[in-house]
């Protein structure tokens, strides 16, 4: 469990909101995705309610789908590049954490580097990297390639990506520019470490050509639940985001992702792990009810079946009847094989028509959604957080800047009533946010090594 029986609040912002017909609520901002203003706002917002972080997704296309469906969506269609939109942030905000996605599929890993190490310096400490593999098609074909790399491959990929960029973050030690003016000397050379990493899928010479981050790392955060990104996420992550929609998943999620943190020798203490949630807020679960059957009624029955389609693999649905049950015979996805998994299980349990399925996965676009008053959501929040099915939440608006301040406004203070939420930051950087330690270089000396671990930035 987090420190001090606490969990942590990610705040994920989908530019307009998560539910897929977000940009149609009057409580959205339609033009969000390149509104700078706007995501100053619901990122003072998440500040001043002591968020652990903010974050923000990726793809390095347009979607590929049907047009006309596609035409009626505002998700992921035209919008900022996050880690440009994490620089402009930065010196907006003073202490909540900063993370954006950069896929190891089509970035290269001394670019990855260099930019997050950037973020760090420019935040004070405040930056994560969210370490993906792209999921589309559509992106290979705009970096040289007809097809997309298969999911294993993938994952090998990511593994040698994530070794080489820690080992790039580490190619100056803390105290490595001395800055002499009477002297002259500016840094030690003795401080300076190339990598020199030769492997299967990348040659990279190193040394880096920014200092040691103020986190030493910026936090490595994973997003996904099949097997090969939990072998990478239990090596390298620090924070997992993950799509469990029941408790029970979760409980095996959590058990099964800290239990190979360990088998990799890290403490399981040092993983947080905050699954996806979207909440509709009402003042009585009445409210609520309205506010998600409004939401709902907003989703044209194109799109939900469009969204399914792509949650499930880009798999091609039109041959089939909204009205009968989900069919058995669907191949299995070379995008998220844990969401594919998830949602067929859904549709099993709970005996829904793919209509039903299209409807409910489109308004989240398959993670979890809870609705009813402060109370009962903070109910089944602390359900989860109690029972070891996460450290805290990755919060899925769905729709912006509202869906933001019901939740700041109305289930905040209930989180804090019962003691599950911080009042006031305990630090500066977002390693201290989440309780996570500084990790010392891998060129300290074992002495040095316990010293800079429990360096603390003011």
């Amino acid at each position: 469990m987090s420190n001090n029986g606490q969990m942590r609040l990610g705040a994920f912002f989908n530019p307009t909101g998560h539910h897929v017909a977000s940009w149609r609520h009057p409580r959205a901002q339609a033009d969000a995705g390149i509104n700078f203003q706007h995501y100053v706002e619901i990122t003072r917002t998440a500040e001043r309610a002591k968020f652990d972080m903010i974050f923000f997704a990726d793809n390095v296309c347009v979607r590929e789908a049907n047009m006309e469906a596609l035409s009626r969506s505002a998700q992921y269609i035209a919008n900022f590049e996050p880690l440009t939109l994490l620089s402009a942030l930065a010196p907006m905000t003073s202490h909540i954490g900063l993370v954006a996605t950069a896929s190891t599929s089509y970035n290269e890993s001394f670019h990855v580097a260099r930019k997050f190490a950037s973020i760090d310096h420019i935040s004070g400490g405040r930056a994560g990297w969210n370490l993906v593999t792209s999921g589309q098609e559509a992106e290979a074909k705009n970096f040289g390639r007809e097809k997309h790399y298969g999911h294993g491959e993938r994952y090998q990929r990511a593994r040698e990506f994530a070794q080489i960029v820690t080992g790039l973050w580490d190619s100056w030690d803390d105290d490595a520019f001395v800055r002499d003016k009477a002297s002259g000397r500016f840094f030690d050379p003795d401080k300076l470490h190339s990598l020199n990493h030769k492997g299967e899928h990348y040659s990279v010479r190193g040394p880096l050509n920014v200092p040691r981050a103020p986190q030493g790392r910026p936090v490595i955060v994973q997003a996904g639940g099949s097997d090969d990104m939990i072998a990478v996420a239990a090596e390298f992550a620090e924070v997992i985001f993950c799509a469990p929609l029941s408790l029970a998943h979760a409980k095996k999620f959590y058990a099964e992702l800290k239990g190979r943190v360990a088998s990799h020798g890290r403490d399981p203490d040092q993983v947080k792990i905050m699954p996806g949630l979207s909440c509709i807020v009402g003042r009585t679960a009445e409210e609520a009810q309205a506010h998600y059957d409004h939401l709902q009624s907003l989703i044209h029955p194109m799109v939900a079946r469009e969204v399914l389609s792509m949650v499930m693999g880009n798999v091609d649905l039109s041959c089939y009847s909204l009205d009968d049950p989900m069919p058995e015979d669907l191949p299995k996805s070379n995008m998220s094989r844990s969401t594919f998994e998830n949602v067929m299980d859904m549709a099993r349990k709970d005996k829904l028509t793919m209509k039903q399925v299209a409807l409910r996965v489109a308004g989240a676009r398959g993670k979890a959604v809870i609705k009813g008053s402060p109370n009962e959501i903070v109910d089944q929040m602390e359900e989860w957080f109690r029972d070891r099915g996460c450290d805290g939440f990755n919060l899925m608006p769905p729709f912006l800047p509202g869906g933001l301040d019901d939740f700041v406004e109305m289930v905040l203070p209930e989180l804090r009533r019962r003691g599950l939420f911080r009042t006031e930051y305990e630090g500066r950087t977002l390693r201290q946010h989440l309780g996570l330690r500084r990790p010392p270089s891998r060129y300290a000396k074992a002495g040095q090594a316990v010293a800079d671990a429990q360096v603390v930035i003011g």
